[in-house]
C-alpha cells in the first residue's frame, strides 16, 4: 500500500487551510462593510395573508423589487420605512437598495395564513378555509 508523500499532503493541507481562511475574511468583510445585506441563505420573513408588516431601516431607501407581486406587495411609507402586506399564498423575495444602488435586504418572503383564526372545512374531497376574526368568511378553495 503506497502512502501520499508528506510533502504532498502538506501541501493539499496548506491549500485548502488558506481557502478556507479566504472564505472566512470575504464573509467577515461582508457583514462588517456597510451596504451589504447577506440575506438570502436565512430563514424567510413571514408575513400573514391580507395582513401588513412595517420594515424599519437604518439608511434611506432608493428601490423596492418585489419577485412576485402576485405574492406581496411593498409600499414606502417613507424614506426609512417599507410596509410589505401579503396578497397571496406563497415564497418570493424582496431587494430594497439604497440611492447607490447597494443592497439593504435581500430576503425572501413566506406569505401564510394566520391558522390561529382559520377553520377548515371537508366535503368529500374538497376543502374550504374560512378565516374567522370575528365572522367567518372562505378565502381559499381547494
Amino acid at each position: 500500500m503506497a502512502f501520499p508523500s508528506l510533502s504532498r499532503v502538506s501541501s493539499f493541507a496548506h491549500t485548502r487551510v488558506r481557502t478556507m481562511l479566504g472564505a472566512t475574511l470575504c464573509l467577515a468583510a461582508g457583514t462588517m462593510m456597510p451596504g451589504f445585506a447577506i440575506a438570502q441563505d436565512a430563514a424567510p420573513m413571514n408575513v400573514y395573508l391580507n395582513h401588513a408588516r412595517v420594515l424599519k431601516l437604518d439608511r434611506s431607501v432608493s428601490r423596492v423589487i418585489i419577485g412576485s407581486a402576485e405574492i406581496a406587495d411593498a409600499t414606502v411609507a417613507d424614506a426609512q420605512t417599507i410596509v410589505l402586506t401579503g396578497k397571496a399564498v406563497g415564497t418570493t423575495n424582496i431587494v430594497i437598495l439604497d440611492e447607490n444602488d447597494n443592497p439593504i435586504v435581500d430576503q425572501r418572503i413566506l406569505v401564510s395564513t394566520d391558522e390561529g383564526n382559520t377553520l377548515r372545512v371537508y366535503r368529500s374531497t374538497a376543502r374550504a378555509i374560512l378565516t374567522c376574526t370575528p365572522s367567518c368568511e372562505e378565502h381559499t378553495k381547494k
